[in-house]
């Protein structure tokens, strides 16, 4: 071998050793300063105001943007954010919102603005999605499919600017739960003077898809299947203030470490490592390739708890697991041939079977954790004589074939819906029905649904705020139907008058009265069976500190400190 051949292979060994010992560094670098989170999945946008999918909501909603208010994780109550406070008038028709100043919008390679958030920018995010006549109402496909399921755009009467850092919201009727859904994950604050330099660009869907907001992190890039890049905020308006209730008010000034204490903490990069299967989540968590996992899986949770350096959070779930039957279709369409096919099941086994010990039987769609949850509630019960005769009764012969619609996706709701539609299968083949399981991906599962292509469906739903009406109204509401959030595509007269009454009072005990009318009703019609309210899990490694489960709605990583 020739001198010159031998250098050259040296020189060539050492790069390739300086490139490795550059990518091993540069692997570290990232690992002290930044959070990995292994997700489940793709989000459908970066705007929560248009999906309602957990998986957007945790790409999105907290990390990239604030609203008007916010739910304290603890104690469920509602506190300020971009408004520091609020006043109601006395008929409860008017909201005043005095907003923060000094609040900074992302900076980034595709916008940097010019100026900071004020009341503009409150009135341009909620005229998109309550005014078919805004500019913007339509960009993205025009669905806001929260908003719908609620009938929000319909009650809001006026959303006026008195001055820069000042709106006033004006309803048509009370509405009790009005505050807690401004405090939901969908009712984000976007740019007003970012949308405007997109019209101008003739890119207005771009608000969506390179999202801009006030929130801790700042979008940087996103590969779809393989991961979403996000950079610290360095200008995060949380950081710069203290809350009155966390230093003494009192006190003439406020020391650096006092600040330092109670202001989040922001790590320097957020990634989420697209990751669909829960045991290759698992497998990155163990070994230190991911901080935090979504969804661990039931069969996960003993070996999470048997490792030093994990740690498994857990916390009752404000959510609920159904089996929906499409009402629309025959003969799904006959209450009798619904309740048949609810009896046809037992509900305990389906709980053993998918959910262990994570869950507790479901009367109703309000899980113990609400205020207005009934604990003596009618029930279905198993009772397979019952149900091949009341099949008989309708005209249903043996042999009828139905689909169940099995989410692909693992939630808390329901762990394995697969596993789930499987046990159904064979209860309903005992009383002469036969089941074909259908799944596909997420999103077309989801486009599907909305088209009302199912039988029944295997799914369910998780709490955006502690209010009641944030599990009836979405789930079974005729206003429902077009959003895709009522999966029964069921619409009662009676049930909707019902839950309108309960809002325009805030009389707790004349609330719980009329939802105890809103149950019985419901397990008359029986659109849905409820099945299961599911604890919720968080694991992670133990370097993080900050992290929490957040009771409603999407992950936050604003605030999670990694220490090594």
């Amino acid at each position: 071998m020739s001198h010159g051949l031998v250098k050259r292979l040296s020189l060539c060994l050492c790069t390739a050793l300086l490139v490795s010992s550059c990518a091993k560094q540069n692997k570290q670098a990232f690992y002290n300063t930044g959070i990995i989170y292994c997700s489940e999945s793709n989000p459908v946008t970066f705007n929560p105001q248009l999906d309602t999918s957990s998986t957007t909501s945790d790409a999105s909603s907290h990390q990239l943007y604030d609203r008007l208010l916010d739910f304290d994780p603890g104690s469920g109550r509602i506190v300020p954010s971009l408004a520091s406070s609020w006043l109601v008038s006395d008929d409860g028709l008017t909201y005043t919102f005095q907003l923060r100043k000094d609040v900074w919008f992302h900076t980034t390679r595709y916008f940097e603005p010019s100026r900071n958030f004020n009341a503009d920018d409150v009135i341009f995010s909620i005229d998109r999605w309550r005014l078919r006549s805004h500019p913007y109402h339509y960009v993205s496909g025009g669905r806001y499919p929260y908003f719908e399921s609620i009938g929000l755009a319909q009650n809001i009467a006026s959303v006026e600017r008195i001055n820069g850092y000042r709106v006033e919201i004006t309803l048509k009727r009370r509405d009790s739960s009005f505050l807690a859904n401004l405090a939901t994950d969908f009712a984000v604050v976007l740019s007003e003077e970012y949308a405007n330099q997109l019209v101008q660009a003739g890119t207005p869907s771009k608000i969506d898809e390179f999202p801009i907001g006030t929130g801790p992190f700042k979008f940087d890039s996103y590969r779809k299947d393989h991961f979403i890049k996000y950079l610290r905020h360095n200008h995060y308006w949380r950081t710069q203030i203290l809350k009155d209730d966390e230093v003494d008010s009192s006190a003439a000034q406020v020391s650096t470490k006092q600040r330092q204490e109670h202001a989040p903490l922001l790590v320097e990069q957020l990634i989420f490592d697209i990751t669909p299967r829960s045991s290759l989540r698992l497998a990155k968590l163990m070994t230190g390739e991911c901080d935090a996992t979504a969804f661990p899986a039931q069969t996960e949770l003993e070996v999470i708890r048997t490792k030093d350096d994990l740690i498994l959070a857990e916390k009752p779930g404000l959510n609920i697991g159904f089996w929906a039957f499409n009402t629309q279709r025959p003969p799904f369409d006959n209450p009798d041939v619904r309740r048949a096919l609810a009896a046809a099941i037992d509900k305990n086994t389906l709980l053993e079977a998918v959910y262990f010990d994570s869950a507790t039987r479901a009367k109703t769609l309000l899980p113990a954790a609400s205020w207005a949850f009934q604990n003596d509630a009618d029930d279905t019960a198993y009772n397979p004589v019952l149900a091949r005769k009341l099949l008989a009764n309708a005209g249903v012969a043996p042999g009828f074939s139905m689909t169940i619609w099995a989410m692909p996706v693992e939630r808390a709701y329901n762990p394995n819906a697969t596993k789930m539609a499987e046990l159904i299968q064979r209860y309903l083949r005992d009383v002469g029905v036969e089941a074909t399981i259908v799944s596909y991906d997420w999103a077309t599962f989801r486009r599907h649904l909305q088209e009302g292509l199912h039988d029944s469906v295997l799914i369910g739903w998780s709490a955006d705020n502690g209010d009641p009406d944030n599990f009836y109204r979405p789930l079974l509401s005729c206003g429902a139907i077009p959003s895709g959030t009522n999966r029964a595509m069921w619409c009662n007269d009676d049930y909707d008058n019902l839950l309108n009454k309960a809002i325009q009072t805030d009389d707790i005990e004349e609330r719980r009265a009329i939802y105890k009318q809103v149950n019985r009703l419901l397990y008359e019609r029986l659109p849905l069976v409820p099945i299961a309210h599911a604890y919720r899990y968080q694991a992670y490694r133990n370097e993080l500190e900050g992290m929490t489960i957040n009771p409603f709605g999407g992950v936050r990583f604003g605030g999670v400190e990694k220490t090594l």
